[in-house]
């Protein structure tokens, strides 16, 4: 594990992800990396009514606050993913499970 050198704070949300992965939760790292940022992949609309829950296989499980919007986001799938793409490259989910939740 890298040890940091004094110097300016890191941001918890940046230091969790690499622990996580240091410790071989990398599904878990993951996750929060992509809930850290899913706001800007997704834009705030889909954020309000849609969170990132878990990671599975490559696979991106949202809860989505109603069935409305489930269906509504359901369609959206390929522009989601397209999204998540821009945001986090090679790293991005492949695939997308929505629950209303």
């Amino acid at each position: 594990m890298r040890r940091r050198t004094q110097g300016d704070p890191e941001r918890l949300g940046r230091l969790v992800p690499r622990v996580l992965e240091d410790l071989g939760f990398e599904g878990a790292a993951r996750i929060v990396a992509i809930s850290e940022r899913w706001e800007e992949a997704v834009g705030p609309e889909i954020a309000r009514h849609c969170q990132p829950s878990s990671l599975r296989d490559g696979t991106l499980e949202a809860t989505v606050d109603s069935s409305a919007w489930c269906q509504q986001l359901r369609l959206q799938t390929p522009q989601i993913l397209d999204a998540l793409r821009q945001v986090f490259g090679s790293e991005a989910p492949t695939g997308l499970r929505l629950r209303v939740g």
